[in-house]
Parts: C-alpha cells; sequence; structure tokens
C-alpha cells in the first residue's frame, strides 16, 4: 500500500452548507450525485497555477470555449473504497496519473504535474470521506479531467485549459447482466486515430449506435475494426475478454483500444491463479466457431466502472446467442474475487496497488 507526504499548498474553501444529509446511500446508481467539493487547477501563461479545491458548482466559460468547439477534452475515472480496517484506498491511482499523460500528448494538451493529480486527488477525498459509501458494492467515483478552457475561435491547441477532479458516491454500473451487439458497420476508433486516448470526442462518436443498440434491447455494443469489421476491439464502456477452453483470451491494446487499468490488472492476476493467458486479435468468426463448438466458456467486460461485468448475450448478424450460465464462470468468479479481495484487503496487496487516504 502506497501514500505521499503533502508537498504542494492547496488552498481550499470548504462548502457552507454539505448536501450529504440529503443523500440515500441505498438508491445511489451511477454518477447522479456529486460531492460537496472539487479540485480545479488552472493552466495559463504557459504553466500549470496552484491548485484549489472549492464547492462542487457550475464553472463560468465563454461561448468561445475550445473545447465546445472543437473537442480538445480528455479525462480519466477511478475509485476510492473503504477497506475491512475501515481505511480508505483508492486503485491504482498512478496508472491513472500515466494514461493522462499519455491523452494529454495525443490530445496535445500540457503534461499535468503529478502532485497536482495525486495530491489533490488524496486531499479532495480528504475532504469529502464522508462521501465515500460503506454499504456492499459501493464506493467513491474519482473523475479527473482536462478541458481547453481558452476562448478562441482558431483550430490549434489551446493555450488555457483547466483540470478539475470530481467525485460521486456510487453503486453497481450494471444492475443485471449485460447483453450486447456486435457492431459490424459503425466504427468507435480507427487505427491512427485517437481509440486509445481517453478523449472525450471518441465516446460522442459511440451514442448514436449505441442508442440504435439499446433501442434493439442491448445494453452495449461490441465495436469491431474499422476497416474489416472482422475482430473484436473493446465494447463501449470496457474491454472485453473470453475463455475458450480454459484459456482467458482478450484483445491487445493499440492505437484504437483503450489501454483498461482494470484490463491490465486482471491479466496479471490470472497469471497469478496460473490461468492460460492469451493477447491477441481474436475474430467475430472464432467466436462463433467457439460458440457452436460449445467451447466458449465465458465473455465478460472489465472496466472501473463496470468492475468484472458477465455478458449473458451476443447479437450478431440478425441472431442473439445464449451465452453459458454465469454458475458455470469459474474463471471470471475467481478473477473477481481476486480483486475485491485486495481492494477490500482481504487479501494481501502484494503487487501494491493500493494508495492508502
Amino acid at each position: 500500500m502506497i501514500s505521499t507526504a503533502p508537498s504542494l499548498e492547496i488552498e481550499i474553501t470548504p462548502t457552507a452548507s454539505s448536501r450529504l444529509p440529503h443523500v440515500n446511500f441505498q438508491e445511489l446508481g451511477f454518477g447522479k450525485i456529486f460531492s460537496d467539493h472539487m479540485l480545479v487547477a488552472e493552466y495559463k501563461q504557459g504553466a500549470w497555477q496552484k491548485p484549489q479545491i472549492l464547492p462542487y458548482g457550475n464553472i463560468p466559460m465563454s461561448p468561445a470555449m475550445a473545447t465546445l468547439h472543437y473537442a480538445q477534452a480528455i479525462f480519466e475515472g477511478l475509485k476510492c473504497f473503504y477497506n475491512k480496517e475501515g481505511e480508505l484506498v483508492v486503485f491504482r491511482p498512478e496508472e491513472n496519473y500515466n494514461r493522462l499523460i499519455r491523452s494529454s500528448e495525443r490530445m496535445c494538451i500540457p503534461t499535468l504535474p503529478k502532485e497536482i493529480f495525486m495530491q489533490g486527488m488524496h486531499e479532495l477525498i480528504k475532504l469529502d470521506r464522508d462521501w465515500v459509501p460503506q454499504e456492499a458494492g459501493g464506493s467513491l467515483y474519482i473523475r479527473p479531467f482536462i478541458f481547453a478552457s481558452e476562448a478562441f475561435l482558431g483550430v490549434r491547441p489551446a493555450e488555457e485549459y483547466k483540470f478539475i477532479i470530481i467525485t460521486s458516491p456510487v453503486g453497481a454500473y450494471y444492475s443485471e447482466p449485460v447483453k450486447v451487439k456486435i457492431e459490424d458497420y459503425y466504427t468507435r476508433a480507427a487505427s491512427g486515430g485517437v481509440g486509445n486516448a481517453k478523449t472525450s470526442g471518441n465516446y460522442a462518436a459511440s451514442l448514436y449506435p449505441a442508442q440504435m443498440a439499446r433501442k434493439d434491447g442491448y445494453h452495449q455494443l461490441v465495436w469491431t475494426d474499422a476497416k474489416k469489421h472482422e475482430f473484436i476491439e473493446e465494447s463501449g464502456t470496457m474491454n472485453i475478454m473470453f475463455v475458450i477452453n480454459d484459456t482467458l483470451i482478450t484483445p491487445p491494446v493499440g492505437d484504437s483500444i483503450l489501454d483498461g487499468i482494470t484490463r491490465k490488472s486482471l491479466l496479471v492476476l490470472a497469471q497469478d491463479l496460473g490461468i492460460k493467458v492469451e493477447e491477441r486479435p481474436i475474430s467475430v468468426a472464432e467466436i462463433m466457431t467457439a460458440l457452436e463448438n460449445n467451447q466458449l466458456q465465458e465473455v465478460f467486460g472489465v472496466g472501473t466502472a463496470a468492475v468484472i461485468s458477465q455478458i449473458v448475450l451476443m447479437h450478431y448478424n440478425g441472431k442473439d446467442y445464449h451465452l453459458p450460465a454465469l454458475e458455470t464462470r469459474k474463471i471470471s468468479a475467481a478473477l473477481l474475487a481476486q480483486l475485491q479481495g485486495i481492494r477490500t484487503g482481504e487479501l494481501p496487496d502484494t503487487h501494491h496497488w493500493l494508495y492508502k487516504i
């Protein structure tokens, strides 16, 4: 377990009236309720300025703000939990910082100093620690994001930015097993594009086909490659994994697939458990063949919000395919038990993934 000593001065303005007494922690949903405070840092005159923690609220903006016109924005998502000792821990925040920097480089956003990210998150959670759910399955979702704040209508990287962290007490992202449609026309991201950056535009591009899939009764899409729609890439809010003949298979990350932190962690845990792992291209045809031959044992999505979300039905080429029963899924169950055990402190954090608040 890791932590850091304070090294950065952060001005804190506490809220005059907490909204916490009005929150029903039994009915949180996901991303609908926000904690009392937010961290804000500005980039201007060529440098990141001293961050502040302010009461959560609306922010002023110009109608000419660059992000509104050219979508120069990136974000991250991570979670804070109580462990069995009553301590607050965050899962692998340095990995989120590293990915934020990679996204920044791709989107021409100035590099945020690590101490603003790490210590800003630390102090914000300390201040709003009572917002962390103690109910089983609950967590504090942490959303850091950067956007171009300059008022300018020219197509170039902006010269002013805002970095903000907001937090939200959440329950499960999916309240039931997931039904997906394999998308063979629309594209989330193409090779050479920004698919491996966690940038807002990727999600905007996915909304229309995902909305059509939901109208047909599916929770999410499974995206395929942009060139031929032949190979599986990822799902809308998560990476995807398959178990075929006791082997865990997942597509390799690249410039059109997000490098998921939960994905990365589960691959390590699978190797710890002696599970055979393959990171390789996997075609739709291979999945269909495995399904028809009763070799496809498990399909599940993985991500910070989704954690491990079981996929029980896949639609492809006009047909619904029902997948193996949940009670038969030994590998994903074992991985979830390991992941949750580390997060709660029931199992040792041998990989030093937990950051203590």
